[in-house]
């Protein structure tokens, strides 16, 4: 019985919090003159938009009569979580949303009480279980082995060679996948083999895409793929080509890759073309995934 009242009362708060219904004391904040709530939740929501949707500013000026403030207001919280920090104290939560402290306050302890928030023993918040929880189930959507496969599967099939994706994390690059080429060429590399990425045309693609200066990362940015013979492996020679997904992000790279004899850099260049083409393509496909998403499936230990 105290289980169901318990979730009950959770359910209410969160109904109330949803209807934009203001608790007494934010009437009264109101009523003695406490303002630009408005304002900022305009503001948040807005900026909510942009970072779900893309929308551009201008695109979210107009009051859109279907958007529930409440709403975008707790979304909001959620997604002020936007950086390598854990925790985060209320101050830092209105500040980055925009709404009034009472205000974060409320709406942290709504999510809270539906365990998409955590309190901290110090009133600090991070995300709970029922985020991570979304957070695999929209993971879950993406079927890497059947977005990924045919791609390289064309692109090995295209060259002869072997084909690999390659996602990133810190210093490290690691192949996600891989499609051995139709040449029967010994294995240069296995499936989730870690490399570092200042080895190797795979890595060095990431790290220009990542604005890594130097005059080196400049000509692979100008010309958009990277070719290396012998850097990471005296018989081992490649070609590569960054991955972006939307906005730009890099997701990681993807590369064609054989024995340095047979793979001259005139082979190498002729190769180029396809990569770039493989590399559009799996941006397209991999482009409403983030980047965080694709490090789930790998993290170097």
């Amino acid at each position: 019985m105290f289980e169901e009242r318990m979730i009950d009362r959770r359910a209410k708060e969160v109904q109330r919090v949803t209807l934009g219904e203001t608790p007494r004391h934010d009437r009264e904040g109101k009523r003695s003159g406490a303002r630009g709530a408005p304002a900022s939740t305009e503001a948040a929501a807005s900026d909510l938009k942009r970072l779900l949707v893309g929308a551009s500013p201008s695109a979210s000026s107009g009051r859109d009569h279907e958007t529930v403030n409440a709403v975008l207001r707790a979304l909001s919280i959620l997604t002020a979580f936007d950086g390598d920090e854990v925790y985060l104290p209320l101050a830092e939560l209105a500040r980055r949303t925009g709404l009034l402290k009472p205000t974060a306050l409320r709406l942290a302890r709504t999510l809270a009480a539906a365990r998409f928030l955590v309190s901290g023993d110090d009133g600090t918040w991070r995300l709970g279980p029922a985020a991570g929880w979304i957070g695999s189930r929209y993971q879950a959507q993406f079927d890497l082995d059947s977005a990924i496969e045919p791609i390289l599967r064309e692109l090995s099939a295209q060259t002869g060679e072997s084909a690999s994706f390659f996602v990133f994390e810190g210093n490290l690059r690691s192949c996600l996948m891989r499609c051995e080429g139709p040449a029967g060429a010994s294995r240069h590399m296995r499936t989730g083999e870690v490399f570092p990425l200042d080895r190797g045309s795979a890595g060095r693609v990431i790290l220009a895409a990542l604005g890594e200066p130097g005059d080196l990362n400049e000509r692979i940015r100008r010309r958009g793929f990277a070719i290396t013979r012998g850097e990471r492996r005296s018989d081992f020679a490649s070609v590569s080509a960054a991955v972006r997904g939307a906005h730009g992000t890099v997701l990681g790279s993807v590369s064609a890759s054989g024995p340095v004899e047979r793979l001259t850099v005139a082979v190498l260049r002729r190769h180029a073309p396809a990569i770039l083409h493989a590399a559009r393509q799996l941006g397209e496909v991999l482009g409403a995934m983030p980047a965080s998403a694709l490090r789930a499936t790998w993290h170097p230990s």
